[in-house]
Parts: structure tokens; sequence; C-alpha cells
């Protein structure tokens, strides 16, 4: 089994989440004791988090390389970054270290593939809505249109992750909010949603639509242990 680097804590909700799918992906794949080989470097995500909003972002990059470097010596052999968000600065990462980095949106892109769903609805952080980064990365690797909500539904969308689920807090109030705002984005033309945010899965999935709905934690946690397993190179 190959070891994996965490850079987590954005939030570290979410890290807990990654935490316990790879450990279950490494017991359900391999029986017995067998657990996930981890190295996690988990950070302060009120500091991240002011820079992000701030636009500091060169000041977020430096933090993240330091943390890749980190799990690179502590002898990671892949690295995989518990957000979407930051992935805006995955290039910097992958710059700094000799080790891959296994990105969200392309393991994203390849769970869409596999489905009927062309242009899916995306549900993330202001940065990941409106910054090329994430939306650009599907359509150029793999063809993938997506649709956001519009100024309100964004606003709504990343109070939510920040004020709520980044503290662990999840309402009816606010499953609901994202399920009307989904049946808006369906309006418009999305045939799936893309939880692009790794709390999202806390408030809504599969189960709350007939729709494809793409895990973005689930499909990058899973992404990481094929590589750590050697289902994929």
């Amino acid at each position: 089994m190959r070891k994996l680097g965490l850079i987590g804590g954005m939030s570290w909700q979410s890290t807990a989440i990654y935490y316990r799918h790879m450990n279950t992906i490494a017991h359900e794949r391999l029986g017995g004791l067998h657990s996930a080989d981890i190295v996690l470097r988990s950070l302060d995500f009120a500091g991240i988090a002011e820079k992000q909003h701030s636009g500091d972002w060169d000041g977020a990059a430096d933090i993240l390389v330091a943390a890749a470097r980190d799990l690179e010596r502590a002898g990671a052999e892949a690295l995989v970054l518990c957000t979407n968000t930051m992935h805006l600065l995955a290039d910097r990462i992958e710059a700094a270290c000799s080790i891959p980095l296994i990105h969200i949106a392309d393991a994203t892109a390849d769970a869409i593939r596999q489905t009927p769903s062309t242009t899916p609805a995306l549900l993330a952080t202001r940065f990941t809505m409106e910054r090329p980064f994430y939306r650009d990365r599907l359509a150029e690797k793999r063809g993938i249109a997506t649709i956001v909500p519009d100024e309100d539904g964004r606003a709504t969308v990343h109070r939510i992750i920040y004020e709520e689920l980044c503290e662990g807090v999840v309402t009816p109030a606010s499953k609901q909010a994202y399920l009307d705002e989904v049946k808006r984005l369906t309006a418009r033309g999305a045939d799936g949603v893309i939880l692009g945010c790794t709390e999202i899965t806390m408030l809504i999935g599969q189960d709350d639509f007939d729709i494809p709905v793409f895990d973005t934690t689930w499909i990058h946690a899973s992404a990481a242990m094929d590589f750590a397993l050697g289902a994929k190179n």
C-alpha cells in the first residue's frame, strides 16, 4: 500500500470524513485489520479562510506548499488536498514537490463521465463557483460544462458552508435552501449536481435527488485509495 499525504483541516469537519472514507475503503478491499497508510497535516483553517476572503492567495500558497513539503519529507507518495477551493493553488503545490497531487477536479470529471450527466450544477464556495480554475479544468480536460447559481444563490451556498457546515452545523432550513437552489439549476438545464465543497456532503446527497449527485469528498477519497492500492497509476 502506498502512503498518502493529506493536507487537511479546511475544514476539519470534511477532513474527518476523508479519513473515515479512506479507512473504510482499505478495509473493504483488503479485509482483516487493514486500514489506510496516511500522513495528515491538518492546518488551522481560521488563518486560511482569512487569507481566502482577503484575497491573499500568495500567503495561502506559502502555507500549503510548506505543508506539502512536510508530507513529502514524511514519506508520502502522493498528496491529497482535502478541499475543492484550495485546488486553486494546486499548480503551485505540484511545482514545489516531486510527488504527484491527486487532483479533485480530475477525479470528479472521471466520475461524471461514467454517468449520462453532461451539464451538472456546481455548488461550492464562491471562490470555486466564480473563479475559472475548477470549471475550466472540467471543461478543458473532460468537456464537461457546469451551471452555477445566480448571485443570490452563490451568496447563500457560500454563507452556509462557512457559517454552518465548517462549524459542524447542519439544519433543515439550510438543507431546504440547497434543495431549492438545485431545483432552480435543473430548470436551467442542469442534469446532475456536483457537491463541489467537501462539507456539502454533510447536508445533501444522492438520496435527495433523482439526478446524479457527485460527492467530491467520496470521489476524491476513492481516487486516492485507488492510487494507494494500485488500482490506478
